[in-house]
């Protein structure tokens, strides 16, 4: 077969359809009774910043319903406050139409699951419907039916902040687990569910790929790029069926996202097929003029005739194209079309059968941080804390003896959640020292010292830190006390790294080593000869060469969420098995960055990563790999792979390969792992990455046990975007690879015909 035959244009790739007789029969009814500026309040949606204040019925907000002014608002908490705007909305005005009430629902609501990046590590898709699934419940039983989650970008710069908030840097991984989130989130049945909330896929598109890694800033790439390496777990979601899709706050070919045709219409509509809602990012449609593009009237045309459904905040489409249609710079077929998108959505929300279908006080008081939520959030933390390092065993720690517990964030009650938790309540939050308190009873001693500051610098710690300030004490008291405590025990705990602020939105980094006074602090803990458990909080993968050479044990336990303190105890002390694998590549340098396992090969790779060669791709100062790979994590027990076979040398056209390896559990400890299968296009149309996972399976054994993990690759893993945009496969050589993590893999070869 040839390679054009096996190739099929990007257009082909076709989504879901949305609409049905019935509701298109409802809104045309509708839409025959408003007004143009009814029609244009519709894509209007305003933050409440939860700054309703005094009686709701006399607020700003209130008062822009009754003019039907806005289609829906965020952030505003409460279910009361939400049911007495609605109330407004469908008992006050003439149109009846109800709101739609969104919120950045990341993570958990009350009930606070770890931060996204964390939760990709867990490797399990079930696990990531399920924590999506108890977020729209606690969400929808507090009067919120729209979530601005998931964020799918791929990101492989870790001095971006929001790589917290994303799947890490693999394409096929990110697809699988945004088809969880949005499956999780919407249900079956969103329609006739009053637990389930409208998903809304973020940030279309290529977010993740700010350059510098600095939030907000330019993404710029090829279309070869673009389709091969970031547009994978966009797709998924739409597949999936997301109800809507936000637009990025970076340019895109040098265009504003948000008004950028080619980008919203030609690729997200008519390519992909997406026939949702499609919102602007907070405010963008006004920073168009920030971005020397065009002042807010011009901004508002362009977003409208680009594809933009929903202007969040600018007031752009309420107050500018009215003006603009008379003009005749925009159509009154177009505003039509992006206010029934609107209404489409609130239709698929069950809103005009019920406006109060998520406003009851009843649910919200029964069923927000239910006990049975916060297990299941305690359970699902354990899978996401990754073991980067435990020499001779050192965990899990027994229980016994005095153990230490020294670091700033021993004993941050709000710091454990994470980045994007707005909702949470930390008063009600366990800390870990807590958590290690009660798992040890009275069968050891847990004994506390903060050790350090986040930063030595108030100044810039103030920043980092954000709304979820540590209470700062004297750096040479703080680290003498730290010692004392160090010096009277058998085993010392170090949790240190990020505070939760330091990643997530606007909170990029230049040094992604843990903070200066916590590193003095390990250092001066290290030089004691002690044996030291370091329990890494971050958001981001760290450079943590220094802490990899001196430090017998780490166990990165990310962000965790409301349940850190008893969840980090389980797996300390062995209760539970780490079975956690990176999601991103953790660097040797900052130099590195952008790091990932799957780049392609140049003309003159690496070589021998041990030697430096001056005529090869690499660096007078630093080898070229990560200091831990994309899927890399240790285990309390130890795992053998046998010798991987094919069912045969050849794949014929439309037709599959069996790839089978034995695993073997040869510890201690039952306990998972995380099987991963990687190819490698041989020869191709353009240069292809050196390996691309395709496949990957948890299983679960117990010691002594064995199993054949099969895995069946299709022709679709074989198939990629070539130079002419075109989608398929270019016969011939092919590898596979089946291992642990990225880069400790067994290789055969097959050909595909």
């Amino acid at each position: 077969m040839s390679a054009i035959t096996c190739m099929c244009s990007a257009s082909a790739q076709i989504g879901n359809h949305f609409g049905n007789a019935e509701m298109d029969r409802f809104i045309s009814g509708l839409m025959n009774r408003m007004t143009l500026q009814e029609k244009l309040g519709q894509l209007n949606l305003p933050s409440g910043g939860d700054l309703v204040t005094g009686p709701v019925q006399c607020s700003p907000l209130a008062e822009s319903i009754r003019l039907q002014k806005i289609g829906g608002f965020f952030n505003v908490l409460g279910v009361e406050k939400i049911r007495e705007l609605q109330r407004v909305a469908v008992e006050e005005t003439e149109l009846k139409i109800p709101l739609v009430v969104g919120m950045d629902v990341i993570h958990g609501y009350k009930t606070v699951f770890p931060i996204p990046l964390a939760m990709s590590c867990s490797w399990d898709p079930e696990v990531v419907e399920r924590a999506a699934e108890i977020a729209a419940a606690e969400a929808s039983a507090d009067g919120i039916c729209w979530t601005f989650s998931p964020m799918v970008d791929i990101a492989r710069d870790a001095r971006w902040g929001r790589i917290a908030e994303g799947n890490g840097e693999d394409p096929y991984l990110g697809a699988v687990l945004a088809e969880a989130y949005v499956r999780g989130y919407q249900g079956d049945d969103l329609r006739n569910s009053e637990r389930h909330i409208m998903t809304c896929v973020k940030h279309f598109a290529f977010y993740g790929a700010s350059e510098s890694g600095r939030d907000y800033n330019i993404a710029d790439m090829s279309r070869i790029r673009m389709y091969n390496e970031y547009m994978a777990p966009y797709r998924a979601a739409v597949r999936a069926g997301a109800g809507a899709v936000m637009s990025s706050f970076n340019t895109v070919d040098g265009v504003p996202a948000t008004a950028n045709r080619w980008l919203l219409t030609d690729l997200l509509r008519d390519e992909m097929g997406f026939e949702g809602l499609l919102v602007t990012d907070y405010n963008s449609i006004g920073e168009m003029d920030t971005h020397g593009v065009a002042p807010l009237k011009e901004a508002s045309v362009r977003a409208l005739n680009a594809g933009t459904d929903m202007d969040m905040v600018s007031g752009g489409f309420l107050n500018t194209l009215e003006e603009s249609l008379r003009e005749g710079k925009v159509t009154e077929a177009r505003i039509d079309e992006a206010c029934r998108r609107v209404l489409e959505m609130k239709y698929r929300l069950g809103l005009f059968d019920d406006p109060y279908k998520y406003c009851r006080p009843e649910r919200a008081r029964k069923e927000l941080f239910t006990e049975e939520h916060r297990a299941e959030a305690r359970r699902i933390a354990t899978e996401t804390f990754v073991l980067l390092k435990n020499d001779d065993g050192m965990l899990p720690l027994k229980r016994q003896g005095r153990i230490a517990l020294i670091g700033p964030l021993g004993d941050a009650r709000n710091n454990m959640c994470g980045m994007w938790c707005s909702t949470c309540d930390p008063e009600r939050h366990g800390t870990l020292l807590e958590g290690l308190r009660a798992a040890v009873g009275n069968q050891a001693e847990v004994v506390y010292a903060k050790g350090s500051n986040i930063y030595y610098d108030e100044q810039l710690e103030r920043g980092a830190v954000g709304t979820r300030p540590l209470q700062r004490g004297d750096n040479r008291q703080l680290l003498e006390e730290a010692l004392q405590v160090a010096a009277e025990s058998d085993v010392i705990v170090a949790a240190v790294g990020e505070s939760s602020e330091m990643s997530g939105e606007s909170a990029s980094r230049t040094d992604i080593r843990i903070p200066d006074a916590q590193r003095d602090l390990l250092k001066a803990l290290q030089a004691t000869g002690k044996p030291i458990v370091l329990l890494l909080f971050t958001g981001r993968p760290l450079d943590l060469t220094w802490e990899s050479a001196n430090i017998p044990a780490i166990l990165n336990v990310w962000f965790a969420g409301s349940e850190t303190g008893d969840a980090v105890a389980d797996v300390l002390f062995g209760r539970v098995v780490p079975s956690g694998k990176l999601t991103t590549t953790f660097p040797r340098s900052v130099g590195q960055l952008p790091l990932y396992y799957s780049q392609v090969r140049t003309g003159r790779p690496d070589g021998n990563p041990d030697a430096f060669d001056r005529f090869q791709s690499n660096y007078i100062d630093c080898r070229n790999d990560g200091l831990y790979p994309f899927g890399y994590g240790l285990s309390y027990t130890t795992f053998e792979y046998g010798e991987m076979t094919l069912s045969a040398e050849t794949m014929p056209e439309g037709g599959t390969l069996e790839v089978r390896v034995p695993v073997t559990n040869t510890g201690a400890y039952d306990a998972a792992e995380i099987v991963q299968l990687y190819i490698h296009d041989r020869y191709a149309d353009i240069a292809r990455p050196v390996k691309e996972l395709k496949g990957f399976q948890r299983i679960f054994l117990k010691r002594g046990e064995s199993r054949e993990v099969t895995f069946t690759l299709t022709s679709e893993a074989l198939k990629y975007y070539n130079s002419q945009l075109e989608y398929g496969y270019d016969p011939g050589e092919f590898q596979v690879m089946v291992g642990p993590n990225s880069r400790d893999v067994q290789t055969k070869t097959f050909r595909a015909e």
